[in-house]
């Protein structure tokens, strides 16, 4: 079992989104996406922008991984689609790529990663399709805004679980990892347990 962990910068339920009974990691961290195997854990910690630096916002075990067709072909997560006139969950939905079937083209539905226009941004779609991987769990506990803090073994800046910057962190013992499910297992609250920091910011 590995862990990563990263910095949540920006925390719209998108990526990941936690919605439906499934969090997803469809888009952005192609690393991670890449990287992770069925059965890692991957932490989300807060951001200095939202004054959540060093806190837990969301931890999943991925518990399955599918291609963007796979994904986008699931009865499972239609939900996940994005719909820009639904509801907030279903306005950050992360289920926007898969390919033309004459061209074989990526296609990237009118998203929260597209123009505004609706048409598809090429920028991310790039930097999204180079791992063709989305990291699937129903096994997570989602803080969003709320995130928790976390316990000091785990906070101190020569053992921390958090990282500071860009990119991500998967350097962790075996031991460590274990202690820190161990945590995580220990906790009250598990599936989705609050809402994403920009909900509050938006007008609906």
């Amino acid at each position: 079992m590995k862990l990563y962990s990263y910095v949540l910068r920006r925390d719209f339920g998108f990526a990941p989104n936690p919605f439906y009974g499934f969090c997803t990691l469809a888009t952005c961290k192609p690393s991670i996406r890449g990287g992770a195997s069925v059965g890692d854990w991957i932490v989300g910690t807060g951001s200095a922008a939202y004054g959540l630096q060093h806190r837990l916002v969301y931890a999943m075990r991925v518990t399955e991984a599918l291609t963007f067709q796979e994904y986008w072909d699931d009865q499972r997560f239609l939900n996940k689609r994005p719909n820009l006139r639904g509801s907030r969950k279903q306005w950050f939905g992360d289920n926007i790529y898969h390919h033309n079937p004459k061209s074989g083209r990526w296609i990237q539905e009118n998203s929260h990663h597209s123009r505004e226009t609706g048409r598809a941004f090429k920028v991310n779609l790039d930097h999204d399709t180079q791992t063709d991987r989305v990291l699937i769990s129903d096994d997570y506990v989602y803080f969003g805004g709320s995130a928790i803090a976390i316990p000091a073994p785990f906070n101190r800046t020569e053992n921390a679980l958090w990282k500071n910057g860009a990119g991500h962190k998967a350097n962790f013992s075996e031991d460590y990892a274990d202690r820190v499910v161990n945590w995580l297992r220990s906790l009250q609250a598990w599936g989705y347990a609050a809402n994403p920091c920009e909900f509050a910011k938006w007008e609906w």
